[in-house]
């Protein structure tokens, strides 16, 4: 991954490519950050892509071969469907184009590693979701612990159930499939917040089941169809890190009980409750040995959303430094993934062989509207 500083000056070029639900997130954010310029929104369906540019006064709109074409862009933010991410992301490549991609990196370990040569080779960028780590939340808490307030780090426990997102999503079925289910679609907030605190993850063990065999859309034009599931709603796994921590996680789509955003890290001195790892704010909870009473930490630092990380890497590669949210954790975290899919079946540990660094927090005045370029 190159972190020579280009040429050109001024806000850097980028297209929008997948025009779903979460594009409405990430367009938000982008068209307000004054460091980046949305040229184009694009999509397999031209039609989906020109009005998502009408309602956000973008100027250009059509299919992927424009977006990627288009001689202003300098960064593709991949929004596609996961099992469609590496080759959209490997086109961009060839174009010339840095990547930021929605998680889950890719979907397996061959194309994971084969992008990240790709990208090394052409000496382009890769980034990738989840950001959240680099919202206030989650850097207040990290810089809480690296002030040694808990002590040394030792566990953790993270826990996200509910019944699942067909109720409210017009369009469901691939978050039951390969590449999603609870653990690719929400585990990478939990796994890259480990990562953050602990770094590498070592080796991990798993079990995976699955309540139902079919679901059925809840709400929107499809509400009542029915599809399958084909992978785990409800996984519970540990891991080990290369520093001998541990964690234990839930990932489940099983529950009518919603419980979110739980992760909590135990030091040798005080346990550390973190906000929600998908959200960009939130207090933090710090209860000390001997105490009664947790003690409340309020977030200091952005809290702009999905679309910063895509803005801290449009700043790193004017100024020629490494991004914060690099492709090599994010492989690691599908590497993490995997591994766990692949203990479910086996019964047994899988060891990682990828490894991550904790990435250097933000300064706590990072502001991503103000225009730096």
């Amino acid at each position: 991954m190159t972190t020579q500083s280009t040429a050109k000056t001024g806000p850097v070029g980028v297209a929008v490519i997948g025009a779903g639900v979460i594009s409405k997130e990430y367009l938000t954010n982008l068209t307000s950050f004054p460091d980046v310029k949305v040229h184009i929104v694009a999509d397999m369906f031209e039609q989906v892509a020109a009005d998502r540019a009408a309602e956000f006064g973008i100027a250009s709109s059509g299919g992927v071969e424009a977006a990627l074409q288009h001689p202003d862009v300098e960064i593709v933010v991949n929004l596609t469907i996961p099992a469609a991410h590496v080759e959209v992301a490997t086109a961009a490549i060839r174009a010339g184009k840095h990547v930021w991609s929605e998680k889950p990196f890719s979907l397996d370990r061959e194309s994971g590693l084969g992008l990240l040569k790709a990208a090394d080779a052409a000496g382009l960028r890769l980034g990738c979701a989840p950001d959240t780590f680099l919202g206030a939340g989650l850097q207040t808490a990290l810089r809480t612990i690296a002030r040694g307030d808990i002590g040394v780090p030792q566990s953790a426990l993270t826990l996200m159930q509910s019944p699942g997102p067909e109720s409210w999503h017009p369009n469901p079925a691939f978050l039951f499939q390969e590449g999603a289910g609870p653990l690719f679609d929400i585990g990478p907030y939990y796994l890259t917040t480990l990562i953050q605190t602990f770094g590498s993850i070592s080796k991990v063990a798993a079990f995976g089941s699955k309540s139902r065999a079919t679901r059925v859309i809840g709400s929107g034009p499809k509400a009542g169809e029915v599809f399958d599931v084909t992978v785990p709603t409800h996984v519970s796994a540990i891991a080990q890190f290369a520093g001998g921590e541990s964690s234990q996680s839930i990932f489940s789509f099983d529950s009518p009980l919603k419980r979110a955003g739980f992760v909590e890290v135990t030091g040798t001195e005080a346990t550390i409750a973190f906000p929600d790892p998908n959200m960009f704010d939130g207090d933090i909870l710090l209860t000390r040995l001997g105490a009664d009473e947790p003690e409340v930490i309020s977030s200091v630092g952005s809290t702009s959303s999905r679309g910063t990380g895509v803005l801290e890497m449009a700043r790193a590669i004017r100024a020629g430094v490494p991004h914060r949210a690099q492709g090599a954790m994010a492989y690691h975290v599908l590497d993490a993934m995997v591994s766990i899919s692949e203990s479910i079946d086996s019964g047994e540990f899988v060891s990682l062989q990828s490894t991550a660094n904790a990435a250097e927090p933000l300064p706590e005045d990072w502001d991503p509207t103000a225009q730096t370029l």
